[in-house]
């Protein structure tokens, strides 16, 4: 039981970011619906269980070190190279988000100008990266919890205190802008879009497993735990949109309206979840074209975040609301994929 809540959180510590921390991912994918929202977040919810523990089972079975040998087993030479090439276009987008919601983070807590707290995290990864420190990421990894207590904790307070209905909230969560056509869709292209970002890191870490039970059951624990968190967040922004529906961190500001101390403390969380996701999208991302540690290596990272920081003007509100869902419908094949092969699963491989 202890291994398979490990792995359950675990699970949701890949796939919990900052665009969920933010609350941005939220507010335009569920919230926007109003109350079909939380429709979609039960099938977001059911989704991200079964995917999850689909991920974990293969890994476990094939006991993969890497993505790539799971994604060619399963979807054959010529369809394994696309969705290759979705993950690697997945890593660096995500990277270039996580470096727009740095600047938004500091603009919207401290008042300072965007490019500031973006150009300082396209450093802070730099120097992460060119140092190769694994125990600063492992670090900033272990403040998942505290953002999950503060989620859950956020939810309960604004569902206790509400002075409106939902009936009365629902046409203003409809007026949100989203890119996104329905509930449906929406919901669906939230879970690809995630597991497109998570599916390498989940089958590795099943691959760790060697009993494929445990390794199924784990993942699919953390799918459901992750969907608990999403519905919480819904109903926490959805019961405060009409003060934070233009928010570009929404959490942040609906903390911030509860204790402007807490909500500094937050703001350094938030900061910490997106230098965790920026250094593992970077680092990876590199990683799949050039050998780590070599004198290349650094200049391919250098350059790469250089284009990032570019990029991060298109500006975080306005990158997930594009970018994000465009990853979602590339996602889907993989997720298809994934959904396909659980009623065909490779033969076991014994290492």
């Amino acid at each position: 039981m202890k291994k398979i809540l490990k792995m359950g959180s675990a699970f949701i510590g890949i796939i919990v970011g900052a665009g969920f921390a933010s609350g941005q991912e939220i507010l335009q994918y569920f919230t926007s619906f109003g109350m079909m929202g939380i429709v979609a977040a039960l099938v977001s919810t059911a989704l991200f269980a079964y995917i999850g523990m689909i991920l974990t089972r293969l890994g476990s079975r094939l006991r993969t070190t890497s993505h790539k040998e799971v994604i060619y087993k399963i979807s054959g030479r010529f369809l394994g190279t696309i969705i290759d090439y979705i993950i690697i276009f997945t890593l660096f987008g995500v990277g270039v988000v996580m470096v727009a919601g740095a600047g938004s983070n500091l603009e919207q807590q401290f008042g300072i100008p965007p490019f500031i707290g973006s150009l300082l995290m396209v450093v802070l990864v730099f120097i992460t990266i060119l140092l190769n420190v694994d125990k600063v990421v492992a670090v900033i990894g272990s403040i998942t919890p505290f953002l999950i207590l503060a989620v859950v904790g956020v939810s309960v307070y604004c569902l206790l205190t509400m002075d409106t209905s939902f009936a009365v909230l629902d046409p203003i969560a409809k007026g949100v802008d989203t890119t996104l056509p329905n509930w449906f869709i929406s919901s669906v292209n939230y879970v690809s879009f995630n597991i497109a970002v998570g599916a390498s890191m989940s089958l590795v870490m099943g691959g760790a497993e060697k009993d494929e039970k445990t390794a199924a059951l784990g993942g699919l624990v953390g799918g459901l735990g992750l969907g608990i968190l999403i519905l919480l967040s819904h109903l926490a922004i959805f019961s405060k949109v009409d003060v934070v529906g233009d928010a570009q961190l929404p959490m942040l500001a609906i903390i911030n309206e509860i204790s402007p101390i807490l909500a500094v403390f937050m703001a350094f969380i938030l900061y910490g979840m997106i230098f965790n996701t920026a250094v593992s999208m970077f680092y990876a991302f590199g990683a799949r074209f050039v050998e780590i540690g070599t004198k290349n290596f650094r200049i391919f990272v250098f350059i790469t975040l250089a284009i990032g920081f570019a990029l991060s003007f298109l500006g975080f509100k306005n990158l997930v609301a594009n970018f994000y869902p465009l990853i979602g419908y590339l996602g889907l094949l993989l997720s298809g994929i994934l959904i396909y092969s659980s009623f065909k699963l490779p033969k076991k491989v014994h290492r």
